[in-house]
């Protein structure tokens, strides 16, 4: 390199018109690398598709385009082929028409392609830069991701010098005297927005924030559903970004203060990623920024590198999903839809890490909802992007599904209750077919809403303690079947009025495919999704000839005396009274005075009859007293 002051006459020199540059450097038969995504130098490109029509058997390599490159390849490839490893909207056409080639490959495996020159040497690269420095350097600035390499291996470096190029940190800067020609060149960015909400991308935002927590470091992917996934986690606190594109929705998130990085344990405080896809905003934002750091695609996509951050969190979405969890994101079909990307090195990395988390997110269904994307196996031709193995959480509009540790059963079920709704009983049918489930398993009735996350709520109770409280969920079945088991002998005579032993599924099953209408169910859990114990349980069901609802309920032994039960039947008494029930009535054995002294504070006139050593107990909503009235014969 030169490092002194001869570099400007060695750029100076090498300076050119598009078109006279291109030329005197392309012969048939050249593999030409172009620039990817926003960093594409469009003036070079517009430049190279005037003169394509002159030269045979040339090959163009991208990793995604975003702009300058035609959607009808009908003419150009008779004289061209362009290999792309990821399909965007502007390829996907041409693709499927197989005039276009796509080469399924991780991200960070590219650079090694270019590096093996006995099969992949790149002729001619094609990039764009900012204008050196006075040292001679120049920054790739927002797309740094597989140019580094391509640069180090290509034989011919040709840049675009643009002034509106960000000058960035990391490890982005590319001396003068690396590089053969240049063109000066000042255009404007490719932007890539997403201004249009979606309803269901919203309430899938809503469920993932859920599970990302305060100091996790997250990646998260390009599209309508990633833009809402980062921009519902604007209530969370200090989170960091390791992730190989950065996105107006990042931007969002940093300029709410909740992006801080200060819990990272790589590159503290900082901003890492590949490359940056959105509008102007974004780019002033990363120029001459220290905040953030752009590194080739090989190191942020290292999985070592991503898993030494602890409570790593992968967001990456999916185009379908089987019921044992196989998930197909690069196609639908054998339709090529995308690509693998950074998806299974994200995936990976997080799940090494400590407290980390792999998410999937996708709709429940295809755009004009013909079809569901949680299927019993995968369309003939979808390419398994991910295994079985590493997937924890699945979210659609109508859940989150945890999968970790999980049999093909639980799983199945469990993808089947947030798939939509008229897909499931089709669904459940299949799965009894291929054994995966019980042949007598059943489902809730569906009623609107749904599932009804308005009665979700956490509550302090005495020693600090948390718990959260929710309805009843159908892939909560062992979990019920736990909690019964950890009650004592006694606690179970008093809850069933016999002495049980066994909970088998048959009746399990039907406590937790409820309809939240006729019958509710409040579970109190510890631990986090998809880990979770419950510490306590109470229901109501309604007799519709009465319009009075029957209500139980039961704590663990080792969380009694802390006031749950008592906000258990508060809790019920305020669902079932929004939903129009005149009141509750429950059967209590007389010896269970802990739970007689409950119902005596639930704030409603109390009515008690006596009977065989059992209180027959009823309250109604339009009696409210603060004393009680027993009626005993």
């Amino acid at each position: 390199m030169i490092f002194d002051g001869r570099w400007k006459s060695y750029y100076q020199e090498r300076l050119g018109g598009a078109e006279e540059v291109l030329q005197s450097n392309i012969q048939d038969g050249n593999r030409i690398f172009i620039g990817c995504g926003c960093g594409e130098p469009q003036h070079l490109v517009r430049s190279l598709l005037k003169i394509i029509p002159r030269y045979r058997d040339l090959e163009l390599v991208q990793n995604l385009s975003v702009g300058t490159l035609p959607e009808d390849w009908s003419e150009l490839h008779k004289h061209c082929r362009l290999k792309t490893f990821f399909v965007g909207p502007r390829t996907r056409k041409a693709v499927n028409l197989g005039l276009v080639d796509y080469i399924p490959i991780y991200f960070s495996s590219i650079p090694g392609l270019f590096r093996d020159e006995g099969s992949w040497g790149l002729d001619v690269c094609l990039i764009q830069i900012s204008p050196p420095d006075k040292h001679g350097f120049c920054s790739l600035g927002i797309a740094v991701d597989v140019a580094k390499a391509a640069i180090e291996m290509g034989k011919i470096i040709i840049a675009q010098v643009n002034p509106r190029m960000p000058r960035t940190f990391g490890d982005t800067f590319v001396h003068v005297t690396q590089m053969h020609r240049f063109v000066e060149y000042e255009e404007p960015l490719l932007e890539v927005t997403y201004r249009e909400r979606s309803a269901v991308a919203e309430r899938i935002a809503k469920y993932v924030s859920h599970l990302v927590e305060d100091g996790s470091t997250i990646q998260v992917g390009i599209g309508r559903i990633a833009g809402s996934v980062l921009r519902y986690l604007d209530n969370k606190k200090d989170l960091g970004i390791h992730s190989e594109i950065l996105t107006d929705a990042h931007l969002y998130l940093v300029r709410k203060g909740v992006i801080t990085g200060r819990k990272k344990n790589v590159h503290h405080g900082k901003i890492i990623t590949s490359s940056c896809v959105g509008g102007r905003e974004l780019y002033d934002f990363v120029h001459n920024n220290p905040e953030v750091e752009v590194y080739p695609i090989e190191y942020v996509n290292d999985r070592r590198l991503i898993s030494q951050n602890d409570q790593m969190v992968a967001i990456n979405s999916a185009l379908e999903i089987d019921l044992s969890g196989q998930i197909c994101a690069d196609s639908i079909g054998h339709r090529v839809f995308s690509g693998i990307g950074g998806y299974v090195d994200f995936m990976h990395g997080a799940s090494r890490s400590y407290k980390g988390k792999t998410i999937i997110v996708l709709p429940s269904t295809s755009s004009d909802g013909r079809r569901s994307r949680i299927v019993s196996h995968l369309t003939d031709g979808a390419g398994v992007v991910s295994s079985r193995s590493t997937v924890r959480y699945v979210v659609t509009e109508f859940g989150i599904a945890y999968l970790h540790g999980k049999t093909i059963r639980e799983r199945a079920l469990a993808l089947i209750n947030i798939a939509h709704p008229k897909f499931r009983e089709r669904l459940l049918s299949e799965a009894k077919d291929l054994r995966y489930v019980y042949q007598d398993q059943i489902l809730p009735p569906i009623y609107e809403p749904l599932y009804p996350g308005q009665w979700e709520t956490h509550q302090i109770f005495p020693g600090d303690v948390r718990i959260f409280f929710r309805p009843i969920k159908p892939t909560d079945e062992r979990l019920v079947q736990e909690f019964f088991y950890s009650l004592p002998d006694q606690d179970i005579y008093y809850r069933f009025l016999s002495a049980m032993k066994v909970f088998p599924h048959r009746n399990t099953q039907s406590m937790v495919n409820i309809d939240y209408e006729h019958e509710m169910a409040i579970v109190g859990v510890t631990g986090e999704i998809g880990n979770e114990t419950v510490i306590a349980l109470g229901r109501y069901i309604l007799d519709q000839k009465t319009n009075m609802a029957e209500v139980d309920f039961a704590v663990r032994a080792d969380w009694q005396r802390k006031g749950i039960g008592t906000f258990l039947l508060h809790y019920l008494c305020e669902i079932a009274k929004s939903k129009g029930i005149s009141g509750l009535t429950a059967y209590v054995l007389a010896s269970n005075r802990k739970m007689l002294a409950v119902f005596h504070k639930v704030g409603y006139v109390v009515h008690t009859h006596l009977e065989d050593g059992i209180y027959e107990i009823a309250f109604r909503f339009d009696e409210p007293s603060q004393v009680c009235i027993t009626d005993c014969q």
